[in-house]
C-alpha cells in the first residue's frame, strides 16, 4: 500500500498515521496536537548500562554515541566506552538484552584490553584507534551476508573524515575500501528509504558557523557523496537573531537518531541551547522531535518541544551529593517497540561526564495525540481529521487505532472516503461499530471488517458523542488484511 504524502512515496505493508505527521494527516478540523515528553526527574534516572568493574574497557565511562537494533529475539547495543587509559581513547563495546532494560555484557574474546580478551569489546580496527561515534545499520536481507551489519564510524585514524565498516555478525568488522572524498561530520542516525541510505549529522559545508542537521546519501553504503542536504536548521532564521559564535544560540547536535516507520521517519535530535558567552561549558541540551516523509527534509511538529528533557537528569535527594553539572543529553540510533512500550536510549553529554546509557519510555507508539480543541466553538460537523490519499494496491486492508479515553460518552468513528472526499457505501461513520481503548483496536463496520476497494481512499476519523473531548488518538494503522 502507498500513501501519497510526498513525491518519493514507497509501498509498505503497514501505514502508520501519527498525529504529528501533517503530511500524512493534512486536514484537521477542531483538534489540537499534543506531544508526550519524557522526563527522568529526581531519583528516577534509569541507567540501564553502567560502567564496568576495574580493568574493564568501560570501567571509567559508558558514553553511548552508538546504536541499538533488534536481531532475532534480542536487542543488541553498540556503545562507546572509556577504560582506565592514561589517554582519551574510546572503544566500541557490545551488550545484549531481551527487554531493553536488563543488559548483558558477553565475553567476546576478540580484542585484548589490559592483557585479557575476557571483555565485551567488538573488533573494530582492533581497538587501536579512538572512536568518537559508531552508528550501526542492520540489514538482515542483504544478499551479501558479510554486509548484513553496516556502520559509519568517526575514528582518529582518518580525522576528520568518517570510515565505513561491514560485518557478518556485528562483532568482527572489516573496513570498506577507503575513498578520498568521504564526508566530515558528527553523526547519530542512519536509515534506508527508496533504495538509498541516508546519514544524519551536524557538519557539512553549508554557510554559517553553527551546528545544523545535514543529510548525506549513498546507494551502496560505501560511496557517500560529499555534498549534503540541509535537512533541518534551528538558528539564524528571522525573527531569531543572527548568531555569530560557533556555540551560541539554538543548534542541532549530531543530527538525529532515526526511526523509519515506512511512510514516515521519526527523528530525535540534539536540541542544543548555546549560551550568550559562546562557552560550551554552559551549554544545555534536550532531545527534540522532527519528522520526515522523504528522509531528506525534516520539520518539527511543535517547534522547540523537548521530547526527552535533560532537566534534573541524574539528580537525587540527600544524602546523595549534589551534582552541579549542566543538564545536557546526547541521542543514539535506537528505538524499539517492546510489548506495550516504546523504548529509546540516550546518555549524558559531554562524554567525560557520561556515567551510563539511560532509557526513556512511553506507552507503545504514544508519542503524541489528537484531542478536540475549543469545545465552546460550535461547528456543523464533528471534530475530525482526514488523511492523505492511500492506494491499497488492490489488497484487502484493515484499519486499527491506538486510542485512549473511549467510553459510552466519548467515542471515535472512522469513515472511508474516496480520493475526492466522498464517503464510500458501507464504510460511513453510521456503519462504524463502537470501539474500546487500546494500543491496536481494529475498526469494524456493520457489513465488513476489511476495506475491499480498488480505488484510492482517504481515512476520516471523527470525535463523537456528548464528550468528544475525552478520546485521545495516538496512531491510525492501515495494514494488509490477514486471512483468519
Amino acid at each position: 500500500m502507498i500513501i501519497k504524502n510526498n513525491p518519493e512515496h514507497v509501498s509498505t505493508d503497514q501505514i502508520v498515521l501519527f498525529p504529528f505527521d501533517d503530511y500524512s494527516i493534512p486536514f484537521q478540523h477542531g483538534v489540537r496536537l499534543q506531544l508526550v515528553p519524557y522526563r527522568a526527574g529526581v531519583d528516577r534516572t534509569r541507567i540501564v548500562v553502567h560502567p564496568g568493574p576495574p580493568d574493564a574497557p568501560d570501567s571509567s565511562r559508558v558514553i553511548y554515541y552508538g546504536s541499538v537494533h533488534r536481531v532475532g529475539d534480542e536487542l543488541w547495543m553498540w556503545y562507546l566506552a572509556q577504560g582506565d587509559d592514561d589517554s582519551w581513547h574510546h572503544r566500541v563495546c557490545f551488550a545484549k538484552s531481551r527487554d531493553g532494560y536488563n543488559w548483558e555484557k558477553p565475553e567476546l574474546g576478540l580484542v585484548a584490553y589490559n592483557g585479557s580478551t575476557r571483555n565485551n569489546l567488538v573488533d573494530i580496527q582492533g581497538g587501536q584507534y579512538h572512536i568518537q561515534a559508531c552508528v550501526v545499520y542492520y540489514e538482515p536481507d542483504d544478499p551479501d551476508p558479510t554486509r548484513r551489519f553496516k556502520a559509519v564510524i568517526e575514528t582518529s585514524k582518518y580525522t576528520p573524515k568518517f570510515a565505513v565498516m561491514f560485518s557478518e555478525d556485528g562483532l568482527r568488522w572489516h573496513e570498506a575500501e577507503r575513498h578520498l572524498h568521504a564526508p566530515s561530520c558528527e553523526m547519530s542516525g542512519i536509515t534506508k528509504f527508496n533504495g538509498c541510505y541516508y546519514l544524519t549529522a551536524h557538519g557539512g559545508s553549508h554557510i554559517g558557523p553553527t551546528r545544523q542537521m545535514v543529510v548525506y546519501a549513498s546507494y551502496d553504503f560505501e560511496h557517500w557523496i560529499e555534498a549534503s542536504c540541509l535537512g533541518f536548521r534551528r538558528g539564524n532564521i528571522p525573527p531569531r537573531p543572527v548568531v555569530y559564535g560557533a556555540h551560541q544560540g539554538e543548534q542541532v547536535h549530531l543530527g538525529a537518531a532515526l526511526w523509519n516507520r515506512g511512510n514516515v521517519i521519526l527523528g530525535f535530535y540534539g536540541q542544543w541551547h548555546g549560551p550568550e558567552n559562546n562557552d560550551r561549558r554552559h551549554v544545555t541540551m534536550d532531545i527534540g522531535l522532527v519528522v520526515s516523509n522523504d528522509a531528506l527534509h525534516y520539520r518539527e511538529p511543535i517547534p522547540d518541544f523537548q521530547m526527552v528533557e535533560a532537566a534534573e537528569d541524574d539528580f537525587e535527594h540527600l544524602p546523595t551529593p549534589m551534582n552541579f553539572k549542566h543538564a545536557a543529553l546526547m541521542q543514539g540510533q535506537g528505538f524499539e517497540n517492546v510489548g506495550d512500550e516504546t523504548l529509546f536510549w540516550y546518555a549524558p553529554w559531554p562524554e567525560q561526564l557520561s556515567n551510563g546509557v539511560r532509557i526513556a519510555t512511553w506507552k507503545r507508539d504514544r508519542l503524541g495525540y489528537f484531542q478536540t480543541a475549543d469545545m465552546t466553538r460550535k461547528t456543523a460537523q464533528p471534530r475530525h481529521v482526514i488523511s492523505a490519499p492511500i492506494d491499497l494496491e488492490g489488497q484487502p486492508s484493515t484499519v486499527s487505532l491506538n486510542v485512549d479515553g473511549l467510553s459510552e460518552y466519548g467515542q471515535v468513528t472512522v469513515d472511508i472516503l474516496d480520493e475526492h472526499f466522498q464517503p464510500l457505501e458501507g464504510y460511513t461513520s453510521d456503519d462504524c461499530l463502537p470501539l474500546t481503548s487500546g494500543f491496536h483496536q481494529k475498526v469494524n463496520w456493520k457489513s465488513s471488517e476489511w476495506i475491499k476497494r480498488k480505488e484510492t481512499i482517504r481515512i476520516r476519523l471523527n470525535f463523537t458523542r456528548i464528550r468528544p473531548e475525552d478520546p485521545k488518538v495516538y496512531a491510525i494503522y492501515v495494514e494488509k488484511a490477514r486471512e483468519s
